[in-house]
């Protein structure tokens, strides 16, 4: 266990890395990692739908107790309540809401190292077939020598073809867009 706990050190570091360890060790710790992370999932997807959510999460104009009672408000209704409750109004209290959203982040990459799951994005010009999906799937799983592996499908006609998949902090971008952008730089280089 000391082993993998120095491996996950690495992966997180600043205030956002050290405020996850903390909450991963006692998630951990108290055996309700999963609810913890689909916890601060739902706290996540909230934020990501909601502008007034982000302006007051990102604003220094309110106080940390103003923070506090009007956060304790919000969990309350989403039904988010326990670890991941206490640890989002401790996360106010101390005036670092700010940074919640690296934190989950965060906390979300030592949930899956633990699982041993890699998550990709990846971004087709359309829609993808099942048995290209799993052939994707199988790909990166090779890739990572990982066993699970959760991808989320984005489609944007405007990459023309091909894929840009992001699996951690890499980056692969084939797309017909990219390509054609590089060979037009090439081209305006040599005439």
């Amino acid at each position: 266990m000391a082993q993998a706990v120095s491996h996950e050190t690495t992966i997180v570091s600043g205030v956002a890395g050290r405020y996850a360890q903390a909450l991963f060790e006692l998630a951990q710790e108290q055996k309700a990692l999963d609810k913890v992370a689909a916890d601060l999932d739902a706290f996540s997807v909230m934020i990501g739908e909601s502008a007034d959510l982000q302006r007051f999460i990102k604003s220094p104009v309110f106080s940390a107790d103003e923070q506090e009672k009007a956060l304790a408000a919000i969990l309350a209704r989403a039904n988010i309540v326990g670890i991941a409750g206490n640890f989002l109004k401790l996360v106010a209290a101390k005036r670092r809401l700010f940074v919640i959203s690296d934190i989950i982040a965060d906390f979300r990459k030592l949930h899956d190292l633990q699982k041993g799951l890699s998550r990709a994005d990846v971004t087709v010009a359309e829609p993808l077939k099942d048995e290209h999906v799993k052939a994707l799937k199988a790909a990166l799983a090779e890739i990572t020598g990982s066993k699970n592996i959760e991808v989320t499908i984005k489609v944007d006609p405007t990459i023309l073809g091909g894929l840009i998949v992001r699996l951690g902090s890499r980056m692969v971008d084939s797309s017909l867009k990219t390509k054609l952008n590089s060979l037009r730089t090439r081209m305006k280089e040599v005439g």
